[in-house]
């Protein structure tokens, strides 16, 4: 019988790819902090998520010889509204960028534990433990 890791492994794969892509345009948000005229982005985690979860399905062929494939997941980078935007036109909140990119990491991390666990569940049910 065959393991289907998108079972066994559920929503925390894609979001661990989703988190890590959402770090790195809170970092990139961070690092232009002092940038004039620079437009804080974010993506919407729940939105993507969502949007990978339901290309995930194969694709519906019409005949039996044509690939079977996934749909693409799309997803924007969306600009932040500020509360107080600097007189110099940058929309970068420092404070609430350093919040949201603690959030972030910690969902991460949780996901992570949680695949890491699933994994040792997995290595344990091929090792028949």
């Amino acid at each position: 019988m065959a393991i289907s890791f998108d079972k066994a492994l559920g929503v925390h794969e894609k979001a661990l790819g989703l988190r890590s892509q959402r770090a790195e345009v809170l970092a990139n948000n961070l690092a232009n902090a002092d940038t004039p005229g620079f437009k804080a982005r974010d993506i919407d985690f729940q939105a993507m998520l969502a949007s990978q979860m339901e290309s995930a399905a194969p694709l519906r062929t019409s005949h039996e010889r044509h690939m079977s494939g996934t749909a693409p997941a799309t997803g924007e980078l969306l600009y932040r509204n500020p509360i107080q935007p600097a007189i110099d036109g940058n929309t970068v909140d420092t404070q609430q960028e350093m919040a949201e990119f603690s959030k972030n990491a910690l969902a991460f991390q949780a996901s992570f534990q949680f695949l890491n666990s699933k994994f040792k569940g997995l290595t344990s049910a091929i090792k028949g433990e």
